[in-house]
């Protein structure tokens, strides 16, 4: 009998939800967050998702949220013209960073002592958070507003991604573009392994893997509808996507194949990422919904237990894997 992915719903936002991040693995377990166009980001744990707090501050849609690697601190964009940043402990703003346009994206780096941001007026900007009355550093290059931008290289190069149809690799003491990608659409997602220094980009219906040092090409997916995002498996045996048409494709790395979808969501899906331990992928979407999948269904984990059909009575079997459970913010 074949397994039925059954994923794990996350309710509480009442608008779209436009990016999502994972921390990294902590003594605490792991942590989620998720940016969403009704201005309030919600910190989750991440393998049950169930909802830990509401950072409450933004006046206007948040477009981008991220947390450090020991979810100590969050960052959000949004568009109030604000970069915040939060203690992820209490909830309590930390430091408001006033920009001149909407923000799109931020990204600490490994030590979380700058914070990268991006956004409408084009221009990248690196805080030093222990000296937050400081100017930050401008670095300007990009035709069109930036819609991802992150650290990359350990910290000594910054990758961006803009309506101006490029990602542009720049040298983050220097402050100098070393490298740019030009693509003939808009890229909607870009997402940066560590592990192997991968870069995976999605433009149209493509989804493409480059080298993020050198920019060069490693390989390329045509999925079959439009993708939003994508991401990579931490042990880079398959790859996630969603798109356009509500579903969620998951294709197999080296072959290129396609080896499932699912649908779960009422709207397009925005955003998707793995866990650190690629248990698990989020899925945020235009239903206002997150929902957590299985990366191996039918496996003890999280929410899910693996009920073999033997444990069950035959008048039960047929509720295998059936119900869809909801958490409640």
């Amino acid at each position: 009998m074949a397994m039925r992915q059954t994923p794990l719903t996350c309710s509480g936002h009442t608008r779209p939800v436009v990016d999502l991040a994972f921390s990294g693995i902590t003594p605490y377990g792991y942590f989620l967050i998720s940016a969403c166009k009704d201005g309030k980001p919600m910190l989750r744990q991440g393998d049950t998702g169930d909802w830990i707090g509401t950072f409450l501050g933004h006046k206007g849609a948040v477009w981008g949220a991220t947390l450090n690697t020991d979810a100590t601190k969050a960052a959000t964009a949004a568009a109030d013209f604000t970069a915040k940043v939060w203690d992820s402990v209490s909830g309590d703003e930390v430091l408001s960073l006033a920009h001149k346009h909407i923000v799109k994206s931020v990204s600490f780096t490994q030590d979380s002592n700058l914070l990268l941001t991006g956004g409408n007026d084009k221009l990248l900007r690196i805080y030093d958070l222990s000296k937050p009355e400081a100017a930050p550093q401008e670095i300007a290059g990009h035709s069109s507003a930036i819609k991802k931008s992150l650290w990359c290289n350990n910290d000594s190069q910054i990758l961006s991604a803009a309506d101006d149809k490029t990602v542009r690799l720049w040298d983050s003491r220097s402050m100098e573009e070393v490298n740019t990608l030009k693509f003939d659409a808009s890229v909607s997602s870009m997402e940066y392994v560590v592990d192997g220094e991968i870069l995976v980009i999605t433009y149209g219906k493509t989804i493409a893997f480059y080298n993020a040092l050198s920019l060069d090409p490693i390989k390329s997916v045509e999925a079959p509808a439009t993708i939003n995002s994508a991401s990579l498996h931490p042990e880079k045996d398959f790859f996630v996507a969603g798109g356009e048409d509500f579903k969620l494709y998951k294709f197999d790395y080296s072959t290129k194949e396609e080896l499932e979808s699912y649908k779960g969501h009422f709207g397009p899906v925005h955003c998707v990422r793995f866990s650190p331990d690629g248990e698990l992928y989020a899925s945020g979407s235009e239903d206002g919904t997150l929902r957590l999948w299985q990366t191996a269904v039918g496996k003890t984990y999280g929410l899910w237990k693996c009920v073999l059909p033997e444990d069950l009575g035959t008048e039960n079997s047929e509720q295998l894997y059936s119900s869809t459970p909801e958490i409640k913010a």
